[in-house]
């Protein structure tokens, strides 16, 4: 799959701990990797072991359980391979291996925490924090688009602040929306309370207001031959940005939401919450986290960064 800035995706990768939760994702990546002729890595963790026939046991185990939990024509009809590693940190593992196997795309189940537990993260949380490339979080309770192993995605909602990561979001929902016909969403949101304060308070009579301005900007936000395959629809909201963005995609049927990771501010926010952090807890339907593709290294500089920042932090 590839479009005109050169994005492709090639390789999907599915962390799976062979949950009934987690076959739900590798139903995602599976027909994924089939309508983009892409290969398939499902992914395992596990508690490090002696010896290397210990480890060709857990690669057995591992590939049987697959075959039991999946379709035999399914998996004969997609390129795939299993690989165990490991490990003691399921999300580092998961981003270190697929920065260095150029992994286009992750795809992964999230369970709903209770709000208490929300502020020590999830294993989805922090893969998309920390990974080399776009993340698809799925959830058990939500709208889904996977069924027979067939895709259909209806409507796509991209959250556009204008930021280079919002961009790199709108990439991928338009890669989405032209594969699928679907419809294209582009969200705005204001801070609270900016429309009700008079604009000729703090603008020339001249200027356009925010919402006028944020208007002009998504119209061109959009490339013009989109709209000769999609149907694009915009939209300026006010308030906090994850509640408008749940409640839009609530309320418009939604079916993938695409978010972009603002770097490090994502990271920093974690112990409190940030937009990405609720929208990814409680969407009505599968996120999209896009990240700019990036090598191992700056992944692991990255991650000793946060984890020197969470630690703070906590202390």
């Amino acid at each position: 799959m590839a479009n005109g800035n050169g994005l492709t995706i090639k390789k999907i990768m599915c962390p799976t701990d062979l949950s009934s939760g987690s076959d739900e994702a590798l139903h995602y990546a599976f027909a994924l990797a089939r309508a983009y002729d892409a290969k398939l890595i499902a992914f395992h963790c596990q508690a490090a072991v002696e010896n290397n026939g210990a480890q060709d046991d857990l690669k057995a185990s591992f590939e049987k359980q697959l075959f039991q939990r999946l379709n035999l024509t399914e998996l004969a009809l997609n390129n795939w391979e299993r690989v165990v590693s490991q490990c003691d940190d399921p999300g580092a593992s998961i981003s270190d291996y697929a920065a260095a196997h150029n992994v286009d795309l992750i795809v992964m189940r999230s369970r709903r925490r209770p709000h208490r537990a929300a502020l020590l993260g999830s294993t989805a949380e922090s893969v998309s924090r920390t990974a080399p490339c776009p993340v698809l979080v799925t959830h058990s309770d939500e709208r889904e688009w996977v069924a027979d192993r067939q895709v259909s995605l209806k409507r796509v909602l991209v959250a556009y602040d204008f930021s280079d990561y919002s961009e790199i979001a709108l990439t991928h929902a338009l890669k989405f929306a032209q594969e699928y016909q679907s419809e294209l969403h582009l969200l705005h949101v204001l801070p609270p309370y900016t429309l009700n304060e008079p604009e000729l308070a703090w603008y020339p009579i001249t200027d356009e207001g925010p919402y006028h301005k944020a208007a002009r900007r998504l119209q061109k936000a959009v490339p013009p031959e989109a709209h000769l395959w999609c149907t694009v629809k915009t939209a300026i909201n006010e308030g906090q940005p994850y509640r408008e963005i749940l409640n839009y995609a609530d309320r418009n049927k939604i079916d993938l939401i695409c978010l972009g990771a603002h770097g490090s501010g994502f990271g920093l926010q974690t112990l409190f919450g940030s937009n990405v952090d609720r929208v990814l807890r409680q969407a009505p339907c599968p996120v999209l986290v896009a990240r700019p593709l990036r090598h191992s290294q700056t992944v692991s500089v990255n991650r000793v960064v946060e984890q020197s920042v969470s630690a703070g932090l906590a202390t």
